[in-house]
């Protein structure tokens, strides 16, 4: 799943894609590097971030969408507003990425429960206007797990089939660098939810903890590229459905290489990850 952040602010490229023919164009470059969905979103999420507005979300998204479909991307619409997910459905996206799971607007789930489109629940505990709010766990893998099912018993009850169900630990969000280590380390627990994982590491805090060690700064953002791809190898060798990603080439190779040594290991080749019907 390759990045597009029609922003000003994303911590990791914000401004590069603002404009709608600059955003269509690296979403097709993103393709054929070797992204199979582009995930287009117009809202930052960082720490510290504050909302757009409705309209201006709109504005930013659904042209880029619709100019990517009408391309046959397979286009993942990254929204917390039912709004825009179900203008960016009718303007070509096949996926609803909502980074609160459903809980920033009740009307969401309605919204994708209508349409039939797969949609990814990550796991959410609030906004984090402030800070990294509430990341205090006495067990991070036990809780992420048990408030992720939670999260899908109520999508599934709001009428999103089984099937049409993406689960993602939310790396970063509400957690310090040693939880998304830990879930990393324990993604089987989230499989066992039954559901497709969704690991969306690229570029994010605690690879640049990781890199730096205790004592030096982590370097910025775009110089965590290499460390997105040996995350995703490992995710993916681990199971993962998908991974989101800023820079697709490296990880496309990483992970074509991980799946090697799976066909390898397994005396042939190994099958590709099932994706939900409706994306691929």
């Amino acid at each position: 799943m390759g990045v597009i952040n029609v922003t000003p602010d994303s911590f990791s490229d914000g401004g590069r894609w603002f404009d709608t023919t600059a955003a269509v164009k690296h979403g097709l470059e993103l393709v054929a590097e070797g992204a199979d969905l582009v995930d287009v979103g117009g809202e930052s999420t960082r720490p510290g971030a504050t909302r757009v507005d409705e309209a201006e979300e709109l504005r930013r998204v659904i042209p880029v969408v619709r100019g990517l479909a009408s391309e046959g991307v397979t286009v993942s619409v990254d929204t917390m507003r039912a709004s825009v997910a179900e203008q960016s459905l009718a303007a070509g996206a096949a996926l609803v990425n909502d980074v609160s799971g459903g809980l920033a607007d009740p009307a969401m789930i309605p919204v994708v429960a209508d349409s039939g489109a797969p949609f990814v629940v990550m796991h959410w505990r609030g906004f984090l206007q402030g800070g990294n709010v509430q990341g205090t766990y006495d067990d991070v893998v036990a809780e992420v797990v048990a408030e992720l099912h939670g999260r899908v018993e109520a999508v599934l009850a709001g009428g999103i089939a089984p099937d049409r169900i993406v689960v993602d630990p939310g790396l970063g969000f509400s957690k310090e660098a040693e939880h998304d280590l830990i879930l990393l380390a324990h993604l089987d627990r989230l499989l066992a939810l039954g559901h497709p994982v969704l690991v969306a590491a690229s570029r994010k805090r605690f690879l640049g903890r990781v890199l730096a060690g205790p004592q030096a700064a982590p370097p910025p953002a775009r110089e965590r590229d290499a460390a997105t791809a040996a995350v995703s190898a490992i995710a993916a060798h681990n199971g993962a459905w998908a991974v989101r990603v800023h820079e697709v080439r490296a990880t496309a190779d990483a992970v074509r290489v991980a799946r090697a040594v799976e066909g390898a290991r397994a005396g042939g080749n190994a099958p590709g990850a099932d994706r939900p019907e409706g994306a691929r």
